[in-house]
Order: C-alpha cells, then structure tokens, then sequence
C-alpha cells in the first residue's frame, strides 16, 4: 500500500495536460521567460500557463526567477531537484512516440486522429 501512495504522490505532480508539455520544454531548452513557453506551447493559455508553473514551483520542480528591473523580467526553470524527472519526462515521451506509431498500425489512423482516408 505504501509504494501505491508514493506512486500516487508522483503522479499529482504530473498529472494535467500541460505539466509535462512544459518541464520537456524547460528541459530541453533551459531557461525560459514566460512568453517563450508561451510561443513554444501555442495550445495554451496564460491563465493555464501561469496556474501549471505556480504548481511546479510549488513542487519545487520548477525554479522562477523574478529580476528586480523595469520592465520586471522573470525567467523559468528545472530546479535541481526536478531535474530527477528528466529521464522519467523523456521516456514517457519516447513511449508516447511509440504508441502513437503502435496505434496508427492498429486502426490507420494518423497522428491528428482522423482516418486515413477521410481527408
């Protein structure tokens, strides 16, 4: 029962659409201001941007950096200590990759959802 609630734990950081979407970026591109996510990730929004980033820095897996100037500059990135999750994040995109792949052979359906065929 105990490795169950650490795996749930684990899972609560994570858990939402855009979580992950912004620690691969974060990972993959180092530090970022607030509008460079925004452009990296053009499906969200900022109310949702700066809700997900909040949770992460809560977390301490995402480290925010406020630079007392005029305009004030803010700069986001993996704290150390969310740098754990870098493998974790990218073998849960690889298999995401895979599965994608597994599924258009399964049903040939392409990556967008829509059947092969319907366009």
């Amino acid at each position: 029962m105990k490795e169950y609630c650490e795996f749930e734990s684990a899972l609560d950081i994570l858990i939402g659409k855009w979580k992950p979407v912004i620690l691969l970026q974060l990972i993959s591109n180092g530090t970022m201001r607030f509008s460079e996510l925004q452009r990296a990730i053009p499906d969200i929004n900022k109310k949702m941007l700066t809700q997900q980033l909040r949770e992460l820095e809560y977390n301490d897996i995402v480290h925010r950096e406020v630079y007392k100037q005029i305009p004030p500059k803010v700069e986001y990135s993996i704290s150390q200590y969310g740098k754990g999750l870098s493998t974790v994040l990218q073998a849960l995109n690889d298999w995401g990759a895979s599965h994608m792949e597994h599924m258009d052979g399964l049903y040939g359906v392409d990556r967008s959802g829509d059947k092969l065929g319907d366009k």
